[in-house]
């Protein structure tokens, strides 16, 4: 009796490691999303202030940025394109809005595919 008793014990050890990895896990992929839609948020923000491109944090977050867009998003030929008066700013507001609400919603299905 002793022996099967170890041996469930054991089983459910291992099922709860197991549901912790996958917890933990779903954590790190929800955070790694929500940077890249912040680092997109935060772009375009900085784009639309017009922000001094001489400083190396707003040219890191716009390197960020550039970096998590996909290629879809891409502020300058992106999904949406604008022209004329303020082109620039649309772009990045428009595409890098879109980019982030996409990592949002990419990493709310991830989570909740891995998590237990």
């Amino acid at each position: 009796m002793a022996k099967e008793d170890t041996t469930s014990t054991k089983k459910r050890s291992a099922a709860s490691a197991v549901t912790t990895v996958r917890a933990r896990l779903a954590q790190l992929v929800w955070l790694v999303c929500v940077l890249c839609a912040l680092a997109l948020a935060s772009g375009a923000l900085l784009v639309a202030l017009k922000a001094n491109t001489d400083n190396a944090l707003v040219v890191f977050i716009l390197d960020a940025a550039d970096a998590v867009d996909l290629g879809v998003f891409d502020r300058n030929d992106g999904i949406m394109k604008f022209e004329g008066e303020n082109a620039a700013t649309k772009n990045a507001l428009v595409n890098w809005g879109l980019g982030a609400v996409a990592w949002l919603v990419i990493g709310r299905i991830l989570d909740r595919i891995i998590r237990p």
